[in-house]
Order: C-alpha cells, then structure tokens, then sequence
C-alpha cells in the first residue's frame, strides 16, 4: 500500500494489468526514468490469473506505486478505478506490455504549457512485433484537427498508451464504458471529442507498443472491426448527434460492418462454409463494391474448393 503524501502530483499514471506479470517490470522502468516526476502510478491488477508472479515482480516497485487489486471486469473498469482512485490533474494512460521513452510526459506535459486551451494529447510510437518495428502513424495517420468527425473516420487515430489527458474531460465523458470487451479506448476518445475536448498531437515517436500476441489474425480482426461496428452504432444511439455528425456516424458504421463482413467471410471460407462465406461477402461487396470481392464471389460459385485454396494461397504470400 503506498503511504500518503502531503504533496499532492500533478499527474497520475494508470496502469491496468492482465496476464502480463513477465512484461511489467520493463513497463514500470520506463515510467520511473521519465525525466518529467510530478506523478504517482497506480497499477490495477484486474482479476489477473498471474497474480502471484504480477505481485513478485511488482515488489520492488512497492514504495513507489499505489497497487489496487480487484475482480476480473475489463481494462475499461481497471482504467476507471486508476482514475477514481488518482489525485492528479492529468491522467497518462500506459498499458502493462508497452513502454514510454524518458521524455514522453515531458513532452506531453509541455503542450499543455504551451496551449492552456487543450484537455487531450497523443503521440507517435513505435509498434513492436517478434519480426518487425514500424512507426504506428504509419499504418495509422493522424492528418489535420483531431476532432470528434476526424475520430469517426479515423483520419485520426489514438493510441492509448500515448495519451495524457486533463482528469476533468475523461470524467465529463462519463469514463471508459465497462461494458465494452474491445475498443474501449476507441469510445472513450470519441466521447471526449464529442462533448468538447480540445485534443492535439505529434509526431514524435515517445513509446513502444506491443504489437499483436499469437494467436488468429484474421479472427482478430474480425472481432476488433466487430467492436468497433458496435461502438459506430451506439454512438448513433447514445450521443445527441446533428444530423451531419449522424449521417457520417452511420456511413462509417456500414462501411466497418463491410469490413467485417468480409473478414468472416474469409474464415468461413478458410473452414469451407461456403453457403455461408457467400453470404457474408455477398453483404461486403454491396458496400464495398471491391473487383477482389467480385472475383471471389464468382469463383465460389463456379468452383468453391479451388476458391479457397487460392484465397489461402493470397493470404499466405501477404
């Protein structure tokens, strides 16, 4: 249990962790060397079935963390009682296997001196994989004004262990939606948009995020394009939208649906549920009106097995 201070920080650093006691430590270095030091951390261990290792490797740290443990309910939930329990101005979001560089809230923390007006900065980083290392705005741009319609499109996009964000605005947005197993991020920043936050950004490269674990790429992104439907659709619902904000939210939502379509096409094309892969991409191409799609779509009708093997054949050469 960390002792009270009579100081009060600045910031809070959040730290949600599940199943990654064997990643913590170099994750809770780098938050220890950062050369900007108004700040406390609170690691949340939510429900974590490594607990014993998580509380060993989190023993060195005692003196200078606030650990919290609680029930399995999510990252969101593990995020809302970092934030309930924190007593800084600024919240910084850092997830348990990524890693900030030393000046990264020093950074952050300056845009905030240099413009008052902002309530939500984000930054560059670097996305790490067993293979490779890539500049996450590569694959993922931020172009322009980060605001709620460019968050929509994702013209710009937001990683969450990046952000440094006035504690005010993420409480004015409600928190982060517990009831989300996915994207929970991708819904906080909307709201935070949507209910007036000002959010800007650079370019700099300030952390390494770890890239996907093993496992299915393509069922991945299927669920990942499924959540983010489902977040698109309860935006419509939820949020008092002007019919412009509407009528782009509800574009972007078949265009994600599209999408998704098409990945569980491919896996049920993958399994050889070819009625049914029929189906899905059959629903993508209304949308997406792709020649690939097309092409598909007409080789499973002539010749379903062939069709799949090629399309495995394509996916495997990617």
């Amino acid at each position: 249990m960390q002792l009270p201070h009579l100081h009060t920080p600045q910031l809070t650093v959040v730290i949600p962790s599940y199943n990654t006691a064997g990643l913590i430590s170099r994750c809770l270095d780098s938050v220890f060397v950062q050369t900007y030091t108004d700040f406390e951390t609170i690691v949340v261990n939510d429900g974590s079935p490594d607990t014993v290792e998580l509380e060993e490797a989190l023993r060195p740290y005692s003196s200078r963390i606030l650990y919290v443990e609680q029930p399995n309910k999510g990252a969101a939930s593990a995020r809302n009682t970092a934030i309930q329990r924190g007593r800084g101005e600024f919240l910084a979001f850092l997830d348990s296997d990524d890693e900030w560089y030393p000046e990264h809230l020093s950074n952050q923390m300056k845009l905030f001196d240099d413009d008052p007006t902002l309530d939500l900065v984000y930054a560059n980083s670097l996305i790490v994989t067993h293979e490779y290392e890539w500049p996450f705005m590569r694959s993922c741009p931020s172009q322009g004004e980060a605001s709620f319609e460019a968050l929509v499109v994702e013209r710009c996009q937001i990683p969450v262990s990046t952000v440094v964000a006035r504690k005010s605005a993420i409480v004015k947005a409600g928190l982060f939606d517990e009831d989300l197993k996915r994207c929970d991020d991708y819904d906080m920043w909307l709201r935070t948009a949507f209910h007036g936050a000002r959010i800007a950004y650079t370019e700099r490269v300030q952390a390494r995020l770890a890239g996907s674990r093993p496992g299915s790429l393509g069922l991945s992104n299927a669920k990942m394009l499924k959540a983010c439907w489902d977040i698109l659709e309860k935006t419509c619902r939820r949020l008092p939208l002007d019919n412009g904000q509407c009528a782009l939210v509800r574009k972007r939502a078949e265009k994600i649906k599209a999408l998704y379509c098409w990945e569980e096409g491919k896996l049920q094309l993958h399994q050889s549920q070819f009625d049914q892969a029929r189906a899905s991409i059959s629903e993508a191409n209304q949308f997406l009106r792709m020649p690939k799609l097309t092409l598909v779509l007409f080789g499973l009708k002539l010749a379903p097995r062939t069709t799949r093997s090629l399309a495995s054949y394509w996916a495997a050469r990617r």
